[in-house]
């Protein structure tokens, strides 16, 4: 996995803001709903709110390719069509 920084945008563009750092604020916010209650099972939450995207963002970027799709993604082939098929994306 890289974990550079991103290069520097062009002086016309603004500055990419890593996905992280979207990720911190949506916690942030969620953290200040819950008005005193406790958080629970956070983990699977996120992970669930995330995955679908990332998948439905991949395939899109790779025609729908599944080969390239899992390649890029770093998964098997087969393991991509089970979480497809986990989210309705077959």
């Amino acid at each position: 996995m890289n974990t550079e920084a991103p290069s520097p945008a062009p002086e016309n563009q603004a500055a990419p803001v890593l996905l992280s750092v979207h990720v911190r604020q949506a916690l942030e916010l969620y953290f200040s709903q819950l008005k005193g209650h406790d958080a629970a099972d956070l983990y699977n939450m996120v992970i669930s709110e995330v995955e679908k995207p990332l998948l439905e963002s991949v395939l899109a970027y790779c025609s729908h390719n599944q080969s390239k799709a899992a390649k890029a993604l770093g998964l098997s082939r087969s393991t991509l069509r089970k979480k497809m098929d986990q989210y309705g994306l077959s």
